[in-house]
């Protein structure tokens, strides 16, 4: 069986979306207190306030150590959201499309394909503008076609739009011929992007770039 990506976030990509203030679509709320002259002076209650401020100063800290520095992409796949920032700052949050979670297999070949989007810390491995997808065995068999030999009837030059970033084991984050489908859980595990997202995100990102997909 051929699964496409692992099914677990790991521990330091929790710790990067708690430091970008984004985990289950929750946002951290900044620590807020009364100020230390409305508890009366020597109480039990001062104590404990002061106590628990110094921890929430202490906790603050330690997640802001925690976040990427430079640029990062985030991709909430449960939300289909892109999120770029640069310099801990937000640059643009798009709306994507992710993994569809549908299973394929071959009956001849005996294979078995799923179609997830993995989660986890990954890196920009390389750009392409105008790149030209070359289609995989399961995209004929999907469609009931028989899978060819020729490598010129596998290429679609127009399928992943005007750039492709390439994050290993054959995923992308490219563009689409349907961006009236973006928002929606439909992909074979890529991220599509429209084409003006596409854009801003090809250009503000290197090789390197971390991608943090939860």
């Amino acid at each position: 069986m051929t699964r496409r990506g692992p099914w677990f976030i790991p521990a330091a990509v929790v710790l990067v979306l708690a430091a970008a203030g984004l985990i289950v679509g929750i946002r951290l709320a900044r620590f807020e207190a009364p100020p230390a002259d409305t508890i009366p002076l020597g109480s039990v209650e001062q104590k404990e306030y002061r106590a628990l401020r110094q921890r929430a100063e202490s906790l603050e800290q330690q997640i802001a150590a925690l976040r990427p520095r430079g640029t990062y992409i985030l991709i909430d796949a449960g939300r289909n959201l892109l999120t770029l920032f640069k310099d801990n700052r937000r640059v643009l949050q798009a709306v994507c499309s992710t993994g569809s979670g549908r299973a394929l297999s071959d009956p001849v070949k005996r294979r078995f394909w799923v179609f997830d989007t993995p989660r986890g810390e990954f890196f920009i491995r390389a750009k392409y503008p105008n790149p030209v997808w070359v289609k995989p065995d399961w995209a004929f068999l999907e469609e009931g076609e028989p899978v060819p030999r020729d490598l010129a009837a596998r290429l679609a030059p127009t399928e992943l739009g005007d750039y492709a970033m390439d994050l290993g084991e054959g995923y992308l984050i490219h563009g689409t011929l349907y961006e009236r489908a973006l928002g929606l859980s439909i992909t074979h595990g890529c991220v599509r992007l429209g084409g003006r997202d596409l854009e801003t995100v090809y250009k503000n990102v290197r090789v390197g770039t971390p991608v943090y997909i939860f």
